[in-house]
């Protein structure tokens, strides 16, 4: 994605008499496309929703877990690597590699009881935070 948009240089746009654009897009891939598309701000906003599905995970495995059930949240942030989606060469390991995410899913059942993970992410090694 391009450089952040400052709140001072908000400021600046709308005192100079310039429109921006801006657009909640509610996944990576979506605010991808608006950011490459030229939109001044895009803002990911997904996260409300991702935070309940974590927050349910996390009482689930409170709940549950005492009576041996095992529940796990695994985020997978990251395009996956497929037949119709290849790395570049100038680029490798920039996508997820699907036999890795499902090591990490064996490794996630076959935890011991004693150090059971309830949330696990994914991501290539490139991906920006």
């Amino acid at each position: 994605m391009t450089d952040k948009v400052t709140i001072p240089a908000l400021l600046q746009t709308k005192r100079d008499g310039r429109k921006s654009v801006g657009v909640v897009a509610w996944d990576y891939q979506i605010a991808r496309i608006a950011d490459r598309a030229g939109v001044d701000i895009v803002s990911v906003g997904d996260s409300v929703g991702k935070f309940a599905l974590r927050g349910l995970a996390q009482s689930m495995a409170r709940e549950l877990s005492p009576q041996g059930i095992h529940v796990a949240h695994v985020v997978i942030d990251g395009g996956i690597k497929s037949a119709r989606r290849a790395e570049t060469a100038d680029n490798p390991d920039s996508l997820l590699d699907p036999d890795a995410i499902a090591e990490s899913y064996m490794h996630l059942i076959h935890q011991p009881r004693s150090a059971w993970a309830w949330e696990i992410e994914l991501r290539p090694w490139v991906e920006k935070f």
